[in-house]
């Protein structure tokens, strides 16, 4: 095409045609999606209070909020359902993969979604989705070691958890969901976080049933809450979840074991039997608002791969939760979070071996 610069009244006279245009367009989507009901689900307690009411008021677009209460059981859902009943559901990066690879995410229009452009660069190279192109990112973080301070020394490694010295056996708990029972012990072999290598997985139980003998428990919900209390003095834990427990007692703190760690991301996808999806990419549209990212963050206490709202949360939470200042170029140092396809019930049969 032929560029040209126009002059001044010429530039007028477009720009007044360009409004006319504008207010149509923008004045017909607002009428097609207005009245609109949109199906959503999402893990409790993980949307802010105010984004839905906001969101509804402002575009007329109602929201039916559903909960579910692990990726397994919103997967569980949407298999009887085969794929449908919802517009939205909320799901962890592996999972957006198995849903594209079904056939059961939709692919997003960018164009609909331009603040996108508020994510971190690095939001746009996560692997399960390279670009973005089937889901957007909610919340990001890690996994590492929770300890009280005032009652064990500093860690550095995942054998501070895996081979604890005397002091602290039968005063640590691990994390017992697939990913994150095996991921301590595939780090310290130097084996990827995603293996499906059988061999790898087998020496890697061997280990963690040698740490079982140590542990005072196996806990996914409540291993902060025994950091308060002193029943445990050190625990696997997602850093927003440790977080909980600073909030408590600031005496227990967050570390990343040198071995390294994994990116988990929690996202958000539009599913392909969605009759709203212009209603949904408005949703999506409205979540990476920076007041709306602000809020997740102040609520979750998770990171938000939201560059701009990151920029907006108060420097006091950083500094009392000082992993939500972890640089995006540092997390993604970690290996991210994939769908283990056919094997994932090798995986589940393994940990289900060591838990026993």
């Amino acid at each position: 095409m032929k560029h040209f610069r126009p002059t001044r009244h010429v530039a007028l006279a477009a720009l007044a045609v360009l409004a006319v245009v504008v207010a149509v367009v923008a004045g017909s989507a607002t009428a097609k999606t207005s009245g609109t009901t949109l199906t959503i689900s999402n893990w409790d307690a993980y949307t802010p209070k105010d984004l839905i009411p906001k969101f509804e008021k402002a575009t007329g677009i109602k929201v039916k909020l559903a909960k579910h209460t692990t990726n397994e059981d919103i997967m569980g859902k949407l298999e009887a359902q085969n794929g449908g009943g919802y517009d939205i559901v909320f799901v962890s990066g592996p999972f957006a993969e198995s849903l594209k690879k079904r056939g059961w995410a939709a692919r997003l229009d960018h164009e609909q979604i331009p603040n996108l452009k508020n994510l971190y660069p690095a939001a746009s190279r996560l692997s399960y989705d390279l670009g973005n192109k089937y889901s957007v990112p909610y919340t990001w973080g890690t996994t590492g070691l929770c300890w009280r301070s005032d009652l064990t020394k500093t860690p550095t490694s995942w054998n501070d958890l895996l081979k604890p010295s005397s002091d602290l056996k039968g005063k640590t708990t691990m994390l017992a969901t697939d990913r994150w029972l095996l991921l301590p012990a595939l780090k310290v072999l130097g084996y990827s976080i995603n293996t499906v290598n059988p061999a790898q997985l087998k020496q890697a139980a061997a280990l963690l049933k040698e740490t079982k003998k140590t542990l005072l428990a196996y806990d996914d919900t409540t291993f902060y809450s025994k950091l308060v209390s002193g029943e445990a003095k050190l625990v696997e834990a997602w850093d927003g979840w440790c977080n909980y427990g600073i909030g408590e007692n600031p005496k227990i703190k967050f570390k990343i074991p040198k071995e390294g760690s994994d990116v988990f991301v929690d996202t958000m996808v539009v599913l392909e039997k969605s009759k709203n999806k212009e209603a949904a990419h408005k949703f999506l549209d409205w979540v990476l608002r920076a007041d709306s990212g602000k809020a997740v963050t102040e609520l979750v206490l998770y990171k938000t791969p939201n560059a701009v709202a990151m920029a907006q949360v108060k420097k006091s939470l950083g500094k009392q939760y000082p992993n939500l200042l972890i640089p995006p170029k540092l997390l993604l140092t970690f290996q991210t979070e994939r769908d283990l396809g056919k094997a994932q019930p090798l995986w589940s049969r393994t940990v289900s071996e060591i838990v026993g």
